[in-house]
């Protein structure tokens, strides 16, 4: 069974950064697609960043176009969202997300809290 391990969550003020990484338990390149969602409470879960394995190529929900930036670090085969310019209504559990053909699998998510 594939797991994903998140890291990287915390409490950060307005306009601040972090960086989230999902450490999976076997090779990205074995997955057709990496990314991350989110979901704040009282909302449905959203994909926030996505990143196709075979091409480098990433795509993003328009809120945060400009702030978030997906990659692929190879030497530690880990997903990397950095979040920069953070605001309130980021604030989520973000959730990494791994897809194969047949198959998708989910991290156990960590918390984003965008507060002064």
């Amino acid at each position: 069974q594939v797991q994903l391990v998140e890291s990287g969550g915390g409490l950060v003020q307005p306009g601040g950064s972090l960086r989230l990484s999902c450490a999976p338990s076997t090779s990205i390149s074995s997955f057709n697609n990496v990314g991350w969602y989110r979901q704040a409470p009282g909302k449905e879960r959203e994909m926030v960043a996505r990143l196709i394995t075979s091409d480098g190529s990433t795509s993003y929900v328009e809120s945060v176009k400009g702030r978030f930036t997906i990659s692929r670090d190879h030497a530690e085969n880990t997903i990397v969202l950095q979040m920069n310019s953070l605001e309130p209504a980021d604030t989520a559990v973000y959730i990494c997300n791994a897809r194969r053909t047949w198959q998708t699998f989910w991290g156990q998510g960590t918390q984003v809290t965008v507060s002064s």
